[in-house]
């Protein structure tokens, strides 16, 4: 019974890490642009089909998984270039509603755009052989999942260091809580949220490309994470990396820990944890844009 457990707590790790590097671009879009990216999945998705295009269904090495990945990353991050010259910055000023509106149409815009360029059906995809091993420590553990979680520390350290202690980082956080001020002061202001958005972007791409092997590949694909990631955002605090982080694990682990305990009860542990967290902190875990 212990080691069902601990094999829960581990996929549990797994989860809440693989749900922080969807939600990490979702998180600094509204962080630093107070936008509510609805077509954040949508770009999760087309990641992961980018990801595959270059490596089929199973990749020749460790290597060109993540110059897949790389790729991926790039590719939506030019997206979002585009997406901020079309869009976002034409409705810099305007009521939230519109904004909402108008990443709602690009999510309609990107799924009918992925019909046509990728078809209907359903792949499934393989790590990596470097990845595809599994470790015996008394409970079975798989690399590939090990690989998720490292690759989700090194995310939000990532960006908690490049945040809040480079230069750069510091003049994003600037814009992102006073651009008015940021203006007068000289910042541009204007580069730095294509630069957030970029990455934002980015960020759904690489996420995309990182946990497209060992699921299912469709075009519901983001869907399946989407919700996880608005659940994310708003316990964690808007715009708050480091809430996100702690949020996803939390999420992560009682999903895992829901199928063990109340399996015919799917998803009551991750609701109700929301709807407890929502009522005790109600400006989320760690509310540092939020405000």
């Amino acid at each position: 019974m212990m080691s069902l457990y601990l094999y829960a707590i581990y996929n549990g790790l797994v989860l809440g890490l693989a749900i922080f590097l969807v939600s990490s671009g979702l998180t600094l879009a509204f962080g630093i642009m107070k936008i509510f990216n609805f077509a954040h999945g949508a770009f999760f998705m087309v990641g992961a089909y980018t990801a595959y295009a270059l490596t089929g269904q199973e990749a020749s090495s460790l290597f060109v998984f993540l110059g897949a990945a790389l790729v991926a990353a790039l590719l939506i991050g030019f997206v979002g270039v585009i997406a901020d010259f079309a869009v976002f910055r034409r409705l810099a000023g305007v009521p939230a509603e519109y904004t909402l509106m108008a990443a709602f149409g690009i999510l309609l815009l990107s799924n009918g755009v992925s019909k046509i360029a990728f078809g209907q059906a359903v792949h499934t995809v393989y790590p990596p052989e470097a990845l595809s091993a599994f470790l015996d420590v008394g409970i079975p553990v798989s690399v590939y999942g090990l690989f998720i979680i490292g690759a989700g520390i090194v995310v939000f350290l990532a960006l908690e260091v490049g945040l809040n202690r480079l230069w750069f980082g510091k003049l994003v956080l600037a814009v992102a809580r006073d651009p008015w001020m940021a203006n007068v002061a000289g910042l541009r202001v204007q580069r730095l949220k294509l630069f957030s958005v970029v990455l934002a972007f980015a960020l759904a791409g690489l996420a995309g490309g990182l946990l497209v092997a060992n699921q299912a590949l469709s075009l519901d694909l983001g869907h399946s994470y989407l919700l996880y990631a608005f659940c994310v955002v708003i316990v964690g605090g808007l715009g708050s990396i480091r809430g996100a982080f702690i949020a996803s694990i939390l999420f992560g682990l009682a999903e895992s820990l829901n199928a063990v305990v109340l399996p015919s009860l799917p998803g009551i542990a991750t609701y109700s944890l929301l709807i407890i967290l929502v009522l005790i902190r109600p400006q989320g875990l760690y509310p540092e844009l939020s405000q």
